[in-house]
């Protein structure tokens, strides 16, 4: 699971980006630009901008004020239809530094006013210019609302709130640049991590709203009851938690676009970043447990499941790892009508591709059990197996090793209509063996 950082912010936007009054006394009240500010903007701030390492064509600027104590000059910057515009703070003697139009619109505390808002005409509303920015994030995003959180040596962040509720942090570089990789986290990863970063544009409730809309995508049925954002796995992916009003839940995945792929029954999310918390895991592990034994015994096989987990999922079947209640273990093979169902046990499974991993249950018992069937008089009690590999004729071939160390055998299995042995001659005949006691 991804987690946002406990970031320090080595400089705060909201404490760090102040202009004197005197800079900005002529710009107390909102007034037309005067072409003088336009002017001296225009002949400066180009070179500031520059200075300041952004990417930006200035297409329009104006002088913002000068402090007579400081000799700083601060300057707006437009950089063309649908870029982000800059405040530029320009420190006598100094490295210029340069603010997005969201950071220098952000108020340096609520209730107060920014103290140098973008008044540019094409910098009036800088959230439009992050929308393709989400875009090339993997995020589908329309902004309605955004503000600078704050400034380190190396990273930007924004906070924006998008139409239907979803909010994300962005991640950009220092000074701000749309031009240079960002990524987008989501704000639920912020709701509960331990981080001084935190989403205020929008309530923890209007982001979880979003999981209503993958429940109606899913057409299970669910009356929502609950909601829980999961986590985010390293691909980008989301998992959301809804609880419903019959007592059943689903963890619902959707790729980074935020589209619904895939959804899960609580009973079969146990591996999902720890499974179903909104729901009762135990009665929906137990009913599962439950249909597994009567597929099991549909399939001939007399496992009493105790436990499972579940395999990748293929198309149309189930594979399930299943721990009887003897304590044996058993890969389930499970198709839709039980046609074709089986139920292997640990010491065959390795041949359709298994591997068992919840039980001790090894299997030599089975395999011990075709060798004296093709074998009545050996003394060999199989202690160790591995898969040779297949021959032309689709049969399979597993090496065993014997608990009295004497040479073993390689077992040949027809592997349709199911897993039968039907030759085995020894290591000294088959040669190829490897296994300790065989070479």
């Amino acid at each position: 699971m991804k987690t946002p950082k406990a970031f320090g912010l080595a400089m705060a936007l909201l404490a760090m980006f102040f202009v004197p009054a005197a800079a900005i006394s002529q710009a107390k009240k909102p007034a037309p630009i005067s072409e003088d500010s336009r002017k001296k903007g225009m002949a400066a701030a180009p070179a500031v901008a520059q200075a300041a390492g952004l990417s930006c064509q200035v297409s329009d600027a104006r002088l913002i004020g000068q402090d007579t104590k400081s000799k700083a000059s601060y300057y707006e910057v437009a950089c063309g239809p649908g870029a982000m515009g800059y405040v530029l703070q320009a420190p006598a003697g100094a490295p210029p530094i340069a603010y997005s139009c969201v950071e220098a619109d952000t108020p340096p505390a609520p209730g107060q006013a920014p103290s140098a808002p973008c008044m540019l005409p094409t910098n009036l509303d800088p959230k439009l210019a992050l929308q393709p920015l989400l875009k090339t994030a993997g995020v589908d995003c329309i902004p309605t609302s955004a503000r600078g959180i704050g400034q380190t040596k190396t990273n930007t962040y924004i906070e924006v709130a998008c139409q239907g509720g979803a909010g994300y942090i962005l991640l950009a570089s220092a000074p701000f640049d749309g031009a240079k990789p960002l990524q987008a986290q989501n704000c639920l990863m912020y709701d509960e991590a331990d981080t001084n970063i935190k989403c205020t544009l929008a309530d923890k409730a209007a982001r979880l709203a979003i999981v209503d809309k993958y429940v109606a995508g899913a057409n299970n049925g669910c009356v929502v009851k609950d909601r829980r954002f999961v986590g985010m796995a390293k691909d980008n992916s989301s998992f959301y938690e809804a609880s419903c009003q019959d007592g059943k839940g689903y963890i619902y995945k959707t790729d980074p676009a935020g589209a619904l792929k895939e959804t899960y029954d609580c009973a079969k999310a146990t591996q999902i970043l720890g499974g179903c918390t909104l729901t009762d895991a135990r009665q929906a592990l137990s009913e599962q447990a439950a249909l597994y034994t009567k597929l099991s015994k549909a399939a001939g096989s007399n496992c009493d499941v105790d436990h499972y987990a579940l395999f990748p999922p293929k198309p149309g079947e189930e594979d399930v790892e299943m721990v009887c209640k003897d304590g044996s273990g058993a890969i389930g093979v499970f198709k839709p009508g039980g046609a074709g169902s089986q139920v292997l046990d640990c010491g065959h499974a390795p041949i359709a591709g298994f591997k068992c991993s919840l039980s001790k249950d090894t299997g030599f018992a089975n395999l011990t059990a075709d060798l004296k069937k093709l074998h009545p008089d050996t003394t060999c009690e199989v202690s160790n197996s591995r898969i040779v590999g297949k021959t032309d004729k689709g049969t399979t071939y597993v090496e065993v090793a014997c608990a009295d160390k004497l040479k073993g055998y390689v077992i040949e299995y027809q592997t349709t209509p199911k897993i039968t042995a039907i030759n085995a001659p020894g290591c000294a005949l088959a040669g190829g063996c490897k296994l300790p006691g065989n070479v």
